[in-house]
């Protein structure tokens, strides 16, 4: 499996486990939230191992990167509606 298909098997995961947790009568909301806290929790560990904080320079690095990631897949997203047939 390459780094892609990786990728997209840990995004699907991830989905997957938001989606049981709303099953669970938890609110979207806070299922968003905490998916973004763990993902924060993850990227500092990545960053700076389990002793260590990012720095602001850090720190916005990876606001980049989200903002980067959230950017691509709205406008993919995007592409995918523009390309259902429309409802009447």
């Amino acid at each position: 499996m390459d780094d892609q298909e990786q990728h997209r098997y840990c995004t699907n995961k991830f989905i997957e486990l938001a989606n049981q947790l709303k099953d669970e009568k938890i609110d979207p909301k806070l299922v968003s939230g905490a998916l973004m806290t763990a993902s924060c929790v993850y990227a500092t560990f990545v960053a700076a191992g389990n002793r260590g904080a990012l720095e602001p320079s850090g720190v916005d690095k990876v606001v980049a990167l989200y903002r980067r990631t959230l950017e691509y897949h709205q406008e993919a997203k995007k592409g995918q509606l523009q390309q259902q047939p429309k409802q009447s």
